[in-house]
């Protein structure tokens, strides 16, 4: 394991490299898979959604990664989870149906769809929702996940503050498990999507 791994806040002009980075963190994860099938086309079209998908959590929310950009964790804040269209509207990602292809947008927005509504039932209160943590490919395993959710995790608990998450990687879940995360609901998605799992941390201390 890698020590000293430090978080810092994403910068604007670190936006593009770490929508690469998380690109390639999320090229063969289930819900990718799913999206865009053909692994062939699959790079780019990923890769501009999780620019977009970091560009949104810099805007409204946090973003942190670390100095070499070797990851990034995307949050949104208390009372603030729920992406707007018009949110999506300024920070690009509706141009989705056009840079990712209609047939991956439907899809997109079907798991969106059912993501929400379980984000809604499990968690009414005010919390801290992980929409993206990816870490590149290599540099996996040596504890930089850990350091990027770190930050706000402890924010979390000093003010008695839960987080979510949702995965549809197995291996993920034993990663969150060591920090914290439960398992609230897992589950087929409707209409061939991939087996999901949702989960929650509670304050700490």
């Amino acid at each position: 394991m890698t020590t000293g791994t430090q978080a810092t806040q994403l910068t604007a002009d670190n936006v593009k490299r770490a929508g690469k980075v998380l690109g390639r963190a999320f090229f063969d994860d289930p819900m990718t898979e799913y999206m865009f099938p053909d692994e062939a086309t699959r790079e780019r079209p990923n890769r501009w959604l999780m620019e977009k998908g970091a560009a949104y959590g810099l805007r409204y929310g946090e973003v942190h990664t670390t100095a070499g950009v070797d990851g990034a964790a995307v949050w949104l804040p208390p009372d603030d989870t729920d992406m707007t269209p018009l949110r999506m509207l300024r920070t690009g990602m509706a141009l989705a149906p056009f840079r990712v292809g209609m047939s991956a947008f439907r899809r997109f927005m079907a798991l969106t769809d059912f993501t929400d509504d379980l984000h809604h039932r499990d968690m009414p209160a005010a919390h801290w929702y992980l929409m993206i943590l990816g870490v590149e490919p290599e540099r996996q395993g040596q504890g930089i996940g850990g350091a990027l959710i770190e930050p706000v995790v402890s924010r979390a608990d000093a003010s008695g503050l839960p987080c979510y998450l949702e995965t549809m990687k197995e291996i993920n879940v034993t990663f969150y498990k060591k920090h914290g995360f439960d398992v609230v609901w897992e589950g087929d998605i409707p209409n061939g999507a991939p087996y999901m799992w949702t989960m929650r941390r509670e304050p700490r201390g």
